[in-house]
């Protein structure tokens, strides 16, 4: 099990890149599987989860080729997967794990999905229940609300789904289905969860229309292989962001990010804590809004954060509570009950390590409250095994005297392999 240190930064400067969305890779390599012809993708993120995702295709009979630049895939059409000859390993991803659920309810094979060990404890009724509805035989733990999962493909007839969670997650395996099943699709959500599906399904021929609250699907519609360019993750921007905020004598350049107005929540909450963040260069690729974004260090203050925010920066919650760690006054986040459920409960998680820095913190059932210091204390971090917490964690420690430690950071690898060297990159000590 490694750790890494953090020392005492005195600013965070320079120009960066950050690595490509997660969501976005994910999705070009499902959709681009399912399209009939090639489709090439650019920016793809190299992390495990989307490497998960890649080879599950293969072993669904897909050719996929990397070049080390881009990825090739050639697609078969909706029809053209074969069944896999083992269990497809999912790995921590549960982007992978749900969305491919969706998408095996209608095949004409048997398939079984599995995870590492904290895959297998999150909850999969959130999509095997709607899933059913559609006709969907899927058999997995505790009544198929844990994994393994089984699935036996069948014939799925649309529905219409009113989603108790906003969560692009179970809104994608109900679409991906409904590309399968008889008549329309239509999922509602009680606020709009991110969406890359959508705008990528459209982009490769899907039929479907988007409306205030939901999306509506018509199955039976081939899709066509396109050119993709991946935008950097708006997720792992997130990190540099806020080290850039709290770390005084900072100015930092991210390029290239994406800035889906369903995943632009981390900056609103910033911009309202009074951080610094001017978003420039505007611009559109393969269907997605991308701009870069400069940062400068900011005096931030605390907020109340609650409603429609919320699932638009859901990913984001563990390094905004670094924000509001080193905020002026008490930030109060509620509706967040989701972070119980990611790889770890974050709310849990994220408490007990700002604690450590010497933090009050009170957990509520849905969220947190956070008051504010001066400068947090060096001390021994824990990632609970979560990407999301080790790298809060490393930020936070930019600002804390002397050494903080964090342990357990191999998880990083799932969605950022190199941010510890990128950071380091624009860290002046």
């Amino acid at each position: 099990m490694n750790s890494y240190t953090v020392r005492t930064a005195q600013g965070v400067r320079g120009e960066i890149r950050v690595p490509g969305d997660k969501s976005i890779s994910h999705r070009s390599i499902m959709f681009g599987s399912l399209a009939r012809g090639i489709t090439r993708v650019t920016g793809f993120l190299r992390g495990e989860d989307a490497l998960c995702t890649l080879e599950a295709f293969r072993a669904m009979g897909i050719e996929i080729e990397d070049d080390g630049s881009s990825i090739t895939i050639h697609g078969k059409g909706i029809h053209g997967l074969s069944e896999p000859t083992d269990v497809v390993d999912c790995g921590n991803s549960g982007t992978s794990m749900r969305l491919l659920t969706g998408l095996l309810a209608g095949q004409n094979f048997f398939s079984v999905l599995t995870g590492d060990k904290y895959l297998r404890a999150r909850p999969m009724k959130r999509v095997v229940g709607p899933l059913s509805q559609m006709g969907a035989k899927i058999f997995g733990r505790a009544g198929g609300e844990k994994a393994p999962l089984a699935i036996q493909g069948s014939k799925l007839s649309g529905i219409s789904y009113d989603s108790p969670v906003s969560s692009a997650q179970v809104k994608s395996a109900i679409m991906l289905a409904g590309l399968y099943a008889d008549g329309e699709t239509v999922v509602r959500e009680p606020h709009l969860s991110r969406d890359h599906s959508e705008r990528m399904l459209r982009y490769f021929g899907a039929e479907l229309e988007t409306f205030e609250g939901g999306v509506k699907v018509h199955g039976g519609v081939e899709l066509t292989g396109r050119e993709l360019m991946v935008p950097g993750d708006i997720s792992s921007a997130a990190f540099f962001m806020v080290a850039a905020l709290i770390v005084p004598g900072s100015e930092l350049l991210i390029k290239g990010v994406g800035v889906n107005p369903t995943r632009t929540g981390i900056i609103d909450i910033l911009k309202a804590m009074g951080g610094d963040l001017e978003l420039t260069n505007p611009r559109e690729e393969s269907g997605e809004p991308v701009a870069d974004i400069l940062v400068r260090s900011s005096k931030l203050k605390a907020i109340e954060i609650s409603g429609d925010v919320v699932p638009r920066a859901i990913d984001e919650f563990p390094v905004i509570t670094v924000a509001a760690a080193l905020a002026e006054g008490t930030t109060v986040i509620s509706g967040a009950a989701e972070l119980r459920v990611k790889e770890t409960d974050r709310i849990a998680a994220m408490a007990d390590n700002l604690r450590r820095a010497g933090v009050e913190v009170a957990e509520t059932k849905d969220g947190m409250e956070i008051t504010g210091v001066e400068c947090l204390k060096a001390c021994n971090a824990d990632s609970f095994g979560d990407h999301r917490i080790a790298m809060s964690m490393m930020v936070a420690g930019l600002t804390a005297p002397g050494e903080t430690l964090v342990s357990d950071v191999d998880c990083i690898a799932t969605s950022f392999p190199g941010f510890r060297d990128l950071l380091m990159g624009v860290v002046k000590h």
